[in-house]
């Protein structure tokens, strides 16, 4: 069954066994199935009293077939006459939280900003795709939904399609389990908007850049827009197929940097007025000072002190945002955590933290584990016999070995010093 068709036909052919030609006439005749779609079978019948009896008396038998087909949950979803369908929705972005007229400009961003705008007024293949890289915390998420919001605004009938690229490979592979493959491509590939966060996040996923390859193909040979963001420019992305780069180059690539003093200022201010909150001068002059790098740190810290405001009732001073800035961040230089570096490792090929941590001997385990065991030492300086009571308490030797041996690959293996650079990569990204 590949189809969502078949696996619809497959279950009324069930539920025909234990009802009679009438009554699966009466109920199903004019009911038919949409799509399946993140754990959820979408159903269209005529009228709500169809509706709610097909779920009432039906529901649970469907569910089972479904289980039985896929051995996984799934939810019924059903529209009536002419719904649209979720998977047609665009996303409503909340547009007091991303919009371009809150979106504080400054020279590190004005260009960024700028190309966004001008994305959002009038989609063209000049700007497209339009790919915003820099790192974590900085805006770009936040200008990718005030594109989305204004063009929505705009043209309410507009087709968005909006995630981050590590979910676009988790429904990928949920489609090729369930045979749902082109249900997945016409999800995507018919938008009049795509938007991916963190796109660096396919790199050396063979199955994932060749779909996404073909989406990108189809979406931008439609004329329709693609905007992208990631932590770095593509020709950075070291296991980034060439076909990619090329593409995400072809339209316009601009950077966000970190905020400059006066516009981190800004962001505090603005921020607190939309908490309903003024703070005093030398507050705001410390929180700007001694947070330089992250817009969405400051962010945090203004919350953290309304927390304080409100909760607390307390008094916001100078020592107030000292211990705010405390709760929120580690001023000094960013050092991951074991546990940090063993989940984006894990990430980037595809497995869970705890497959690392155990003794799977598979080929991809076993490497990712051994890169893992590598960073733990390159950028925290861990000493052996610590690194291995991470990996269910393997010796010092086995992690000396598996160090070294990275080492080794590193040096005589592009591809593998080109995944270590992308994996550290991700790993600062969090800062």
């Amino acid at each position: 069954m590949n189809s969502v068709e078949e696996i619809w036909q497959h279950i009324l052919d069930i539920i025909a066994q234990t009802v009679t030609p009438t009554s699966y006439n009466t109920w199903f005749s004019d009911c038919s199935a949409v799509a399946i779609d993140d754990g959820r079978l979408i159903l269209r019948t005529v009228s709500d009293f169809k509706k709610e009896i097909i779920l009432k008396r039906f529901g649970e038998s469907i569910r089972m077939a479904l289980y039985d087909i896929f051995s996984a949950d799934f939810d019924i979803v059903m529209l009536v006459g002419d719904e649209k369908s979720p998977i047609e929705l665009s996303p409503r972005i909340p547009t007091e939280d991303y919009t371009f007229d809150n979106f504080i400009v400054g020279p590190s961003n004005k260009f960024a900003h700028a190309a966004a705008v001008a994305v959002a007024k009038k989609a063209s293949r000049t700007y497209n795709p339009l790919f915003i890289y820099g790192n974590s915390g900085l805006g770009k998420t936040h200008l990718l939904l005030a594109i989305c919001e204004a063009m929505q605004k705009k043209d309410p009938t507009i087709k968005v399609a909006y995630l981050k690229s590590d979910e676009f490979t988790n429904q990928l592979v949920h489609a090729i389990k369930t045979g749902a493959a082109e249900e997945f491509r016409l999800k995507y590939r018919n938008v009049d908007l795509f938007l991916v966060d963190d796109v660096q996040f396919i790199a050396g996923k063979e199955a994932t850049q060749e779909e996404f390859f073909h989406t990108f193909n189809n979406i931008y040979e439609n004329g329709n827009q693609i905007v992208l963001t990631a932590d770095r420019p593509p020709m950075e992305m070291m296991r980034l197929e060439d076909r990619l780069k090329t593409r995400f180059e072809g339209g316009l690539i601009v950077d966000i940097s970190p905020p400059d003093l006066e516009t981190r200022t800004a962001i505090i201010n603005s921020k607190a007025s939309s908490l309903g909150m003024v703070l005093p001068p030398e507050c705001t002059d410390y929180i700007a000072t001694n947070i330089t790098s992250n817009v969405r740190q400051l962010e945090g810290v203004v919350k953290r002190l309304t927390a304080y405001r409100d909760i607390l009732e307390d008094t916001i001073t100078v020592d107030t945002v000292k211990r705010a800035i405390k709760d929120v961040i580690r001023i000094g230089e960013y050092i991951p955590t074991p546990e940090i570096i063993i989940e984006d490792t894990a990430h980037f090929f595809s497995l869970e933290a705890e497959e690392l941590r155990g003794q799977s001997r598979f080929k991809s385990t076993a490497l990712a584990r051994q890169i893992a065991m590598y960073l733990i030492r390159k950028l925290i300086g861990m000493p052996l016999k610590d690194i291995g009571s991470f990996f269910e308490d393997r010796n010092h030797s086995t992690v000396l070995s598996s160090i070294r041996k990275v080492e080794d690959m590193v040096k005589q293996d592009p591809e593998i010093a080109a995944t270590v650079k992308d994996i550290t990569a991700n790993i600062h990204s969090r800062n």
